[in-house]
C-alpha cells in the first residue's frame, strides 16, 4: 500500500499503517458497496423522488422459482475479502453484501432502512451526558459456526477500526473513533454503544459487520480475511474462490434464519468490460453491467426478433454484411474467380473472413435476443474537477468563469437522452435527487452565461492580446525570463517522457475499465489500485479561510466576499451576520458569480472567442482524459467542454492518458488542470464527503495533504459546517448544515457536477429482482428466475 508520489501535492496518511479512505458506495458492477448508505433515518418520509426509478424486474417471492445458479459478471476477483482494507474493491463489497450482516439496507430512494434480519430495533436512548445507541439484535441471528451475533463482535470491530491500534491496517475509521465504549445490555441480544461526542451518522457503523474471529487481532484482520472468512451470517455462504477459473461461488446458507435464498448459488465471474458482449453472446453470464454499445446491440437483437428476422438477416441489415453492396459483392466475386492468382487468393481470403464475421455476428445476435437491458441512474455523478492548487485556476474568478462557460444541461442531455433516461444536472455535490439531504444549491455559483464568464476573465486580467504583452518592468533576456524558459523546457521534457510512457502503455492489452459513462468513480478502483488518504481533520476552527491552496494567484477579495455571502445567505446565526458585515456594500451579490458592476466583457470574434492572455502568457488549461476502450462517452463530453471553453477564450490542451495512469499519476497527484471523474453519493455526507471537500493542509515538506480533495480547493467554513452536521443529533439541522456546506462548495468552484451516471445492465429475460437497482441495494435472497408458466398461462407452483 504505497503512497502516491506527487509533484505538486500528495495524498498521505497521518500514520504509516492506519489508513483512512472515504467509504465508497456506488451500485455499479464494480462497486455494490454496503458500507455507505444513502439517505436519512427510516422515519423520514420527504416526498422527493429519485431522478429515475430502479429497473430490476420486481416479482413477489411466490413467483420466483426455487433453485438455480446465477452467473454474475464482475470486473475482477477480489484481492481481499476485508471491506475495511485499502485494496478492497467492488467484488469485495458484493460478496460482503451477500454473506455478512448489513444492519441497514437501502430502499428505492436510497435511504437506509433497519434490516429486520439482524435488528429488532436500533435507536438513540440517551443524549446527555453522552449519546448512547441501543441495538436490539434479532434473537435468531447467528454466525455460520452457530455462535450468536453479539456485543463481542461489535467490540472487536470498534477496536480494529478506531485507529487507536496502528497494528491494524485499516482503510478508514470514520465514526468508530468517536465511540467511547461498547457493552452488553440487559441480555446477550442488547448492545449499548456510548459515544465520546455526538455522532449524527451512527447508522453508518457496523455495516458490514464482521465476526470477532476476523476483527479480534491484527493478524486475522490484516492477513486472515484476505482470502477466506472464518464465519459468515448472510443468506449465502462463501463456498469457494477459483483464481484459475476466475470464479467466486456463493452457496445458499443452511443456517440462514430469514427468508431462504431463492437461488442455490451465485457465481461471480471475472469478465472484463471489453469482453462482456462476447460473454453474453456465448451464454456465459446471466447478469452484467454493460456499456452503451453492448446495450445497443441487445436492443437491435430484440427488435430483430420481434420483427421475425434471424441473426443472419440481421447481419446483412446492420452487421458486418451491411456494407456489402451488390456492386462490391460482384467485384469481390470477379476478383476471386479472375486470372490473377495473387488477387484471387487475396479476394477469397477476404470473402472467407467476411463470411465468418457475418456468421459470428448472426450467432451472437440470436443469443443476445435472450437478454434484456435494464437501465436506471447510478447513485454517483460525473463532475468536472478544476485543480486550484496553482496556475490560472488558483484564481477563483477563473474557476468561476470556467463553470459559467459550461452548459451542464447540454452535457447531461448528450449522455442521458439517447438512453431514454432523465437528463437533469445534479444540483448538489453531497446528495442526489431522492435523498434526504438533497437541495439544488447551484444558484450559489450561477448557470451558463458566456458574457459573465468573459467578464470574470477580464476582471482576473485575462484579455485578448494579453499573451503578447509582457508585464511592465520585464526586460528581454532578463533572469526571470531565462528561469521561466528553463522551467518550460523542463515541463516539455517531462511531458515528452509521459507521452512516451503512455504510448508504451497503449501497446499493452486493454485493461478492464471500471465503468462507461464517467469512467472513473473514485473508490471504484481495480484490485490493488486503491490509494491511502489522510484522515479527516475534525474540528476545524477559525474564520472563513478562502481557497485551500499553497500558492494562490492574486485573490479577488471583493468578488470572493460577495460570492461567499451568497452561499452564506443559507447560513444562520453568527455566520450570516459576519458575512453581512464583511461583504462589500457597493457590490450587491445576486445569483451567480459576477465580476464587479461595469466590468466589460472582452470583444469576441465571430465563432470562437479570441485567445486570452495575461502578462505575456496565453490562457491554456491542461485537460486530462482517459484513453481506455470504455471511456468513449467521457471523451465525447470532454470534447463538448473544450468547445464551450473555446467560446469564451479559454484554450485547452487535451492530454489522453492510459487508464492505469489517469487517476494515480494525474488526478490524485495533481498533475492536471481539468479532469472528468465521478463521485458516489452517500447517505452520510457529513462523514463521507468531508474528506472530498476538506481544505487542504500544508505538509512539512511543502506539499499538500489533500485527503481526497483532488481539486485542492476548500475553506475553513466548509469544514466547520461538515463537523457541525456530523455532531448534531437533529436530522433536519444536519441536513440544513449539509446544504449550507454544498452552497459554499458551489461558490468555491472546484468541482462542477455534470450528470448522474447511467446504469445499464444486461439480464437474462427470465431473471427477476435483479438489474439496475438505481439508488437501492440488492436483496440477494429474492433474486432468482421466474417460475415457468403452465399451458393455461398460469404460473407453476412447483
Amino acid at each position: 500500500m504505497s503512497q502516491i508520489g506527487a509533484p505538486r501535492g500528495r495524498t498521505c496518511s497521518r500514520s504509516p499503517r492506519s489508513r483512512t479512505l472515504r467509504s465508497v458506495a456506488t451500485l455499479t458492477s464494480a462497486v455494490l458497496a454496503v458500507t455507505v448508505l444513502a439517505g436519512c433515518s427510516s422515519g423520514d418520509e420527504a416526498d422527493e423522488t429519485p431522478a429515475a426509478a430502479q429497473d430490476n424486474a420486481p416479482a413477489p417471492r411466490d413467483r420466483v422459482a426455487d433453485g438455480g445458479t446465477l452467473r454474475w459478471a464482475v470486473d475482477a476477483l477480489p484481492t481481499t475479502l476485508n471491506a475495511f482494507q485499502a485494496d478492497a474493491d467492488g467484488t469485495t463489497s458484493r460478496i460482503a453484501g451477500a454473506v455478512l450482516p448489513s444492519l441497514y439496507t437501502l430502499d428505492e430512494r436510497g435511504r437506509p432502512r433497519l434490516n429486520p434480519d439482524y435488528l429488532e430495533s436500533a435507536q438513540v436512548v440517551e443524549t446527555e451526558p453522552k449519546q448512547i445507541v441501543l441495538y436490539k439484535l434479532n434473537q435468531q441471528a447467528v454466525w455460520s459456526d452457530g455462535r450468536e451475533i453479539g456485543a463481542a463482535d461489535f467490540v472487536a470491530q470498534w477496536r480494529a477500526l478506531s485507529g487507536r491500534d496502528t497494528a491494524y491496517w485499516t482503510a478508514r475509521n470514520s465514526g468508530y473513533e468517536r465511540i467511547e465504549k461498547i457493552e452488553r445490555g440487559k441480555n446477550d441480544l442488547e448492545v449499548r454503544v456510548t459515544f465520546a461526542k455526538p455522532y449524527a451518522d451512527w447508522q453508518a457503523l457496523f455495516t458490514p459487520l464482521y465476526p470477532k474471529q476476523v476483527m479480534g487481532s491484527p493478524n486475522s484482520f490484516n492477513d486472515g480475511a484476505r482470502s477466506t472468512l472464518k464465519a459468515t451470517a448472510g443468506p449465502f455462504l462463501l463456498k469457494a474462490i477459483d483464481r484459475k477459473g476466475g470464479d467466486v461461488t456463493l452457496a445458499r446458507n443452511p443456517r440462514w434464519w430469514g427468508q431462504q435464498a431463492k437461488l442455490d448459488s451465485v457465481v461471480l465471474k471475472a469478465v472484463p468490460r471489453a469482453d462482456r458482449a462476447d460473454a453474453l453472446a456465448a451464454g456465459d453470464v446471466d447478469l452484467a453491467e454493460i456499456d452503451r454499445s453492448v446495450a445497443d446491440r441487445i436492443s437491435l437483437a430484440l427488435r430483430d426478433a420481434r420483427a421475425g428476422r434471424n441473426g443472419a438477416q440481421a447481419a446483412l441489415a446492420h452487421g458486418p454484411g451491411a456494407a456489402t453492396t451488390p456492386s462490391k459483392a460482384l467485384k469481390s466475386w470477379a476478383l476471386a474467380h479472375g486470372s490473377d492468382d495473387d488477387k484471387a487468393a487475396e479476394a477469397k481470403a477476404a470473402r472467407k473472413e467476411n463470411q465468418e464475421a457475418i456468421a459470428r455476428y448472426a450467432r451472437a445476435q440470436d443469443a443476445l435476443a435472450k437478454y434484456v437491458v435494464r437501465k436506471s441512474l447510478e447513485p454517483a455523478y460525473t463532475q468536472l474537477s478544476l485543480n486550484g492548487e496553482s496556475g490560472p485556476l488558483a484564481d477563483e474568478r477563473v474557476r468561476r468563469a470556467v463553470a459559467r462557460a459550461i452548459d451542464r444541461q447540454e452535457l447531461a442531455e448528450s449522455v442521458l437522452k439517447p438512453l431514454g433516461l432523465p437528463a437533469h444536472p445534479p444540483g448538489s455535490h453531497l446528495a442526489l435527487a431522492g435523498q434526504a439531504a438533497y437541495a439544488d444549491s447551484s444558484d450559489a455559483l450561477g448557470g451558463q452565461d458566456t458574457k459573465e464568464a468573459q467578464a470574470l476573465l477580464a476582471d482576473a486580467g485575462w484579455v485578448p492580446g494579453g499573451a503578447l504583452h509582457k508585464p511592465a518592468g520585464t526586460k528581454a533576456g532578463s533572469e526571470a525570463e531565462k528561469k521561466e524558459a528553463e522551467k518550460e523546457a523542463e515541463k516539455k521534457a517531462t511531458e515528452k517522457t509521459r507521452k512516451s510512457e503512455g504510448s508504451s502503455d497503449a501497446k499493452k492489452p486493454a485493461s478492464d475499465t471500471a465503468s462507461d459513462e464517467g469512467l472513473y468513480i473514485v473508490g471504484d478502483d481495480k484490485p490493488g489500485d486503491r490509494r491511502a488518504a489522510a484522515a479527516p481533520a475534525i474540528g476545524a476552527n477559525g474564520p472563513e479561510g478562502g481557497t485551500g491552496i499553497l500558492a494562490p494567484a492574486s485573490a479577488a477579495a471583493r468578488q470572493s466576499a460577495a460570492l461567499l455571502a451568497r452561499a452564506e445567505a443559507l447560513d444562520t446565526g453568527a455566520g450570516a451576520a459576519r458575512a453581512a458585515r464583511s461583504a462589500p456594500k457597493p457590490d450587491q451579490g445576486v445569483a451567480g458569480a459576477y465580476a464587479p458592476r461595469g466590468t466589460a466583457a472582452p470583444v469576441t470574434a465571430p465563432g470562437a472567442a479570441k485567445a486570452l492572455g495575461k502578462d505575456g502568457k496565453a490562457l491554456s488549461l491542461r485537460f486530462v482524459l482517459p484513453s481506455g476502450p470504455g471511456s468513449e462517452s467521457l471523451r465525447a463530453v470532454g470534447d463538448r467542454i473544450v468547445r464551450m471553453l473555446d467560446a469564451v477564450g479559454i484554450r485547452t490542451e487535451v492530454t489522453k492518458v492510459s487508464d492505469d495512469s489517469f487517476f494515480k499519476d494525474h488526478v490524485a497527484s495533481g498533475d492536471y488542470d481539468l479532469a472528468l471523474y465521478s463521485w458516489p453519493a452517500s447517505a452520510f455526507p457529513a462523514t463521507d464527503a468531508r474528506p472530498i471537500f476538506a481544505k487542504p493542509e500544508p505538509a512539512s515538506d511543502g506539499s499538500l495533504l489533500v485527503e481526497q480533495n483532488y481539486s485542492r480547493v476548500g475553506t475553513d467554513r466548509i469544514d466547520q459546517l461538515f463537523d457541525q452536521a456530523a455532531g448534531t443529533l437533529d436530522e433536519e439541522e444536519a441536513h440544513e448544515l449539509v446544504r449550507q456546506a454544498d452552497a459554499r462548495i458551489w461558490a468555491a468552484a472546484g468541482s462542477i457536477p455534470l450528470y448522474q451516471r447511467p446504469q445499464l445492465v444486461a439480464a437474462r429475460a427470465d431473471l427477476v429482482n435483479a438489474g439496475a437497482w438505481g439508488l437501492a441495494a440488492p436483496r440477494y435472497q429474492d433474486i432468482g428466475f421466474k417460475k415457468p408458466e403452465t399451458t393455461k398461462g398460469t404460473q407453476s407452483n412447483d
